[in-house]
């Protein structure tokens, strides 16, 4: 099979599609043919060797999958040969960028039978990270306003669209080339932050997501009301300087639960996935050097593995 490799740590051009033996599902373990899968920040994290929790080199890149499974290991009895599901590959982040990909069966689901392959695979670790920003970590009363930092971005759209769906006014905040669009996710209001600083625009919030960290996230700080909460996936390394205001940070966690929520509202049509470039698997530096800057479309990045 065909798989996405790096043997050292380094820029895109260390990545190399090899071909390595079929793997196979150990205890607890999927194997699924891969038919698409995703491509996000915390891949080139990993390619740097900038994580926490990736293995060193040798090592198959790739999270977000979606496909068919293959092949079940022991003690599967939930997922069968021939189930078309999503999700990731490991608590590694790792794996997933290959013709074949073993993954953990509480890891993965069903996949949401409205969706095509390749708008499945876009979803599970962005999708997932807003919906515990917003109901396992903010946790808003109705009635709240939420602002969203970065809500144009793949998991700030995502929030917006929850939040929007649990009936929360929606503060966006977005560069003046996503205006419309965050209108179209569902915002109750927009602000470009380029033509307006959110800070002294917005007051007096319950709650602030944060997708972009640094002076944005500094600032927000003074948006929030006593008792407020700022939640943020940039970094850990953040206090903020308010005492009367609360703060969190944590790693998304996919499991088949979270995903199961998610797949009832994709079906419902209460959510619309965001897929970006799709390039195939032997196009991978290319979609690292999408993350790097290099021009791509809005929205996830896909490798189209299997038609």
């Amino acid at each position: 099979m065909k798989a996405a490799r790096i043997h050292r740590f380094g820029p895109p051009d260390v990545i190399l599609v090899e071909e390595l033996p079929r793997p196979l599902p150990a205890t607890g373990e999927v194997l699924v043919r891969i038919a698409a899968t995703g491509v996000g920040p915390w891949d080139a994290i990993i390619r740097e060797g900038q994580s926490k929790v990736s293995p060193s080199p040798p090592l198959t890149l790739g999270s977000d999958l979606s496909g068919i499974v293959e092949a079940v290991g022991p003690d599967v009895t939930r997922l069968a040969i021939g189930d078309e599901v999503y999700g990731v590959t490991n608590n590694l982040f790792v794996g997933a960028n290959a013709e074949f990909a073993v993954a953990s069966a509480g890891m993965v689901a069903l996949k949401p039978r409205r969706l095509t392959s390749l708008e499945a695979a876009s979803i599970p670790v962005v999708a997932v990270t807003a919906w515990q920003m917003l109901f396992e970590y903010a946790r808003p009363e109705p009635g709240h306003t939420l602002v969203v930092l970065g809500a144009a971005g793949n998991v700030g759209a995502y929030a917006v669209q929850f939040a929007a769906n649990a009936g929360f006014h929606v503060i966006a905040v977005v560069g003046p080339k996503d205006v419309e669009y965050a209108r179209t996710l569902g915002a109750n209001e927009v602000v470009d932050h380029r033509a307006t600083d959110f800070a002294e625009a917005v007051r007096s919030v319950d709650v602030v997501l944060d997708m972009v960290g640094g002076d944005s996230r500094e600032r927000a700080v003074g948006v929030l009301k006593p008792g407020g909460i700022l939640v943020t996936v940039v970094s850990n390394a953040f206090v903020p300087a308010r005492a009367d205001i609360r703060s969190a940070f944590f790693y998304a966690e996919v499991t088949t639960a979270r995903l199961d929520v998610l797949s009832g509202l994709f079906d419902g049509g209460k959510v619309i996935p965001q897929v970006g470039s799709v390039l195939p698997l032997s196009d991978v530096r290319t979609a690292h050097e999408m993350l790097a800057g290099a021009p791509h479309q809005r929205g996830k990045i896909v490798l189209e593995v299997a038609a």
